[in-house]
């Protein structure tokens, strides 16, 4: 009886009132984070890029709907790039999203200057709550617009020693800027930089020639960029020109004789007058930028008049120009005598007209002529034009605005 006492006491004493076996009642759900929405350009701006991305970031939530549309309200086609999923935001004109980064809208033409925008982006929430922010902004307003001008031309086939030249009307303030969307790229990559001559020119180069047989494409993706003191791009522009073969001559004003190469191959050696002792041909690596087969050579257009002393006025055969100060590849059958002797020219390469004819007919623009060996200065921003080549690299390098 004892033992069945206990027992009996033991069973009174085994817990609370809970049934025995029975769950713990279950805390009701969290309420979902509503979405959070943010536009990269803010409500109210003025003075925008048209180019300046429209990013919009989301948290707690997906991006359902952008809808961009201009100060009448009329809806602007663009895409939504970056969304994360299978499925893109709803919006005007959309095409497939793409990468994984923050969502960018993009327009299918750019936007104008001087028009207002309203930048609308719906995102939901894990309980398809909505969330927008719109964002009313006004694109920049430019004093003036630029296009550059470029050379060499779209189509064009150039010598190894022909560099990419770009000339602005304006003068450029924010030179970093606008180099930062010059970009050159090759069939073989070279390690070309960009030289400021001035803030209206800029020149593109290798350390060296060229090589050979490529082709070279100019990406100037200027519209939208902001170049300084109120003026901006007026458009993108694009060319694309060819490298030919490597013709490279040396002009020996020492021996009096220039030797002419195909690529590696000597395939002409000329005898020749360089400039005498009053204009003596200047020195270094001359870039050829045009061909004139009849022409005549006028001493005024380098500033000596026709009618002094020094001047001339005299009718040329097979002229191949060197640089603006004059200086030229040319028939000169009245120095024959002399061509392999003595220099007696005004700065010229003097050739009979035979070897002058086929020079003129192996040059191309872009070809060079290395003269060396002149008692004359080396080639400089006196003689105008394109003198790239005598430039050092460091100091080239130094000439960008990105160094």
């Amino acid at each position: 009886m004892i033992a069945t006492g206990a027992l009996v006491l033991l069973a009174g004493c085994s817990g609370d009132d809970q049934p025995a076996g029975s769950a713990q009642p279950t805390p009701p759900p969290a309420a979902a984070e509503p979405a959070t929405v943010e536009l990269a350009v803010a409500d109210g701006a003025v003075d925008v890029s048209p180019v300046t991305p429209l990013e919009i970031s989301v948290s707690d939530g997906e991006l359902e709907a952008v809808t961009v549309t201009d100060g009448d309200g009329d809806p602007v086609p663009g895409a939504v790039s970056g969304v994360a999923g299978d499925e893109a935001p709803e919006q005007e004109g959309a095409d497939e999203p793409a990468g994984d980064d923050a969502p960018i809208w993009t327009p299918e033409t750019p936007l104008a200057y001087d028009t207002s925008y309203t930048l609308a982006a719906t995102a939901t929430n894990a309980e398809g709550q909505e969330t927008t922010a719109t964002s009313a902004f006004t694109t920049v307003a430019p004093e003036t617009l630029s296009i550059p001008s470029i050379g060499p031309l779209d189509g064009q086939t150039v010598g190894v020693g022909m560099p990419i030249r770009v000339w602005f009307d304006d003068p450029v303030a924010d030179k970093a800027a606008v180099e930062r969307h010059l970009e050159v790229t090759s069939t073989e990559p070279t390690d070309g930089v960009w030289n400021w001559f001035s803030a209206r020119e800029v020149h593109f180069r290798p350390s060296t020639y060229w090589p050979e047989n490529i082709e070279v494409t100019l990406d100037a993706d200027l519209y939208g960029v902001d170049f300084g003191d109120g003026v901006w791009g007026e458009k993108d522009r694009s060319i694309s020109f060819s490298i030919g073969e490597r013709h490279v001559s040396v002009a020996d004003a020492a021996s009096h004789t220039m030797e002419v190469y195909d690529g590696d191959q000597l395939v002409r050696t000329f005898p020749m007058s360089a400039g005498g002792p009053e204009f003596p041909s200047r020195n270094g690596p001359h870039v050829v930028t045009e061909m004139n087969r009849h022409m005549v050579m006028d001493s005024s257009t380098y500033g000596t008049p026709v009618d002094s002393p020094d001047g001339y006025r005299t009718p040329v055969e097979y002229a191949v120009r060197l640089n603006n100060n004059g200086e030229f590849v040319h028939a000169a059958p009245w120095s024959v005598a002399q061509q392999g002797r003595v220099n007696v020219s005004h700065g010229c390469i003097n050739l009979s007209t035979d070897r002058a004819a086929w020079f003129f007919g192996f040059s191309q623009p872009g070809d060079i002529v290395e003269i060396e060996s002149s008692i004359g200065p080396t080639l400089s921003a006196a003689d105008g034009d394109i003198y790239d080549w005598a430039i050092p690299w460091e100091e080239w390098q130094a000439g960008s605005a990105l160094t």
